[in-house]
């Protein structure tokens, strides 16, 4: 049941994305059509400090028109180690260094139209260096309390669902 990509060609092209038209073969020979969104990954990264809160940023995003939680995110740079982008990142968002950051896990958001990847990451504290940079990105930076995170997906206040897979598996860690 695997679909072979024969080859593909870019249709638009611009610093965020790129649009391709690829020949696809299905397990039956027959060949498709199909437009695929080819994206830079993404490094995404929080902290949970010694009373078990998570920092997260309360932010609008318009295209949804939707307001929720969300970590500090946002595009690895070119040559950019995945780690230190995502420590930039979170400072840059939240006015937070993270301490040492560990893996919790990388997602494909919408892999039947993308190749996006989202790397994240948590550290076991911060420190707080200043407003943050890019304040722009949300409305507040809070530490919610972890135990809260469920409750907070089901309630839709963590529409993302890269966040809340995030946000699952960071309170598995640390509640088992």
């Amino acid at each position: 049941m695997r679909w072979k990509n024969l080859g593909e060609h870019t249709v638009y092209e611009n610093q965020w994305l790129r649009v391709n038209l690829a020949d696809v073969e299905l397990p039956n020979g027959r060949h498709l059509d199909h437009y695929l969104i080819r994206l830079r990954p993404v490094a995404a990264a929080t902290a949970v400090n010694e009373r078990n809160e998570v920092l997260l940023l309360w932010r609008h995003r318009f295209i949804t028109d939707s307001w929720g939680w969300e970590l500090a995110a946002g595009v690895v740079e070119e040559g950019e180690d995945l780690v230190e982008a995502a420590a930039r990142e979170m400072l840059e968002e939240t006015g937070w260094r993270p301490g040492p950051l560990r893996h919790l896990m990388t997602v494909e958001p919408s892999n039947g139209l993308t190749d996006a990847r989202h790397h994240i990451y948590w550290s076991p504290g911060a420190d707080y260096v200043g407003p943050p940079e890019d304040d722009f990105e949300s409305e507040k930076r809070e530490w919610v309390p972890l135990k809260e995170v469920p409750d907070l997906i089901a309630a839709g206040e963590v529409p993302a669902a890269n966040m809340a897979a995030a946000l699952l598996m960071l309170y598995r860690v640390r509640f088992g």
